[in-house]
């Protein structure tokens, strides 16, 4: 029976599934982050069916989301980069936790993540060495273009609520968690990308075309995926959740 807990995972508000026989077991894990205005809920039929396959599946609520929702946050998608930054630091807590209570089997751990957890995934890349696969799910890996994309919607609209300075010190900072501009920190660890080609929220060609600069970098080409679907808009399909279950099947 696959169980679904309800608990903090260093100190993170969050959902765990797993094997009910299994529970007090070390395990590979996969770390999955939801997307703006989302929670943790909205990803459990991905989680039980990566639970089937023996995964511990943590499911996170990012910063002002879900169980750590607050008034005073009016617009999180205003804190979009600011939200993706604590969910990197707060991975590591996760991973310690799971170590400290020797539930992560041989250390193998995955992450993974739709649309601001995709970007969450593709940035954690670059500072964790330790994450042995990953999947990005319309997410993507040029975060500081990204921003300056959304910077520049904002400006037009007149709802930029940053100064100049502030703008400048954002760019500054997600430079360093760009995974486009640290493209050697892969070291030809599993990534899979999916991303539906008429997605008007995270543009397809951040993805796309970033496989098509790191491929020929991978010496295990089976290693690095990308899937197109094609015709579709920001939604994650029953498919790419079939597709995610099976890359962490065969590469953790």
């Amino acid at each position: 029976m696959i169980g679904i807990l309800k608990q903090n995972v260093g100190e993170i508000p969050s959902l765990v599934v797993v094997d009910s026989e299994k529970q007090h077991s070390a395990l590979p894990a996969v770390v999955y982050y939801h997307g703006i205005t989302s929670a943790k809920e909205h990803n459990l039929p991905l989680a039980f069916l990566l639970a089937e396959k023996g995964y511990r599946v943590i499911l996170p609520d990012s910063l002002y989301h879900g169980e750590r929702q607050t008034n005073e946050i009016p617009d999180v998608r205003y804190y979009l980069f600011n939200i993706v930054i604590q969910n990197i630091k707060e991975l590591n807590e996760i991973k310690n936790d799971l170590e400290k209570q020797n539930l992560l089997l041989d250390g193998r751990i995955g992450v993974a993540g739709t649309s601001m957890g995709g970007i969450t995934t593709a940035s954690a890349l670059t500072q964790y060495p330790w994450i042995k696969a990953a999947a990005v799910l319309m997410g993507s890996p040029k975060i500081t273009t990204f921003a300056r994309e959304l910077v520049d919607v904002y400006v037009e609209s007149g709802e930029l609520p940053l100064s100049e300075q502030e703008v400048k010190e954002l760019y500054d900072l997600l430079f360093t968690y760009d995974l486009s501009e640290q493209k050697e920190k892969l070291k030809d660890r599993p990534l899979l990308f999916w991303h539906g080609d008429h997605d008007q929220t995270v543009p397809f060609d951040h993805s796309y075309s970033f496989y098509q600069q790191v491929k020929d970098h991978y010496t295990n080409e089976e290693n690095l995926k990308f899937l197109r679907e094609k015709n579709r808009d920001h939604k994650v399909s029953r498919f790419a959740i079939l597709e995610t279950v099976k890359w962490f099947d065969s590469h953790l």
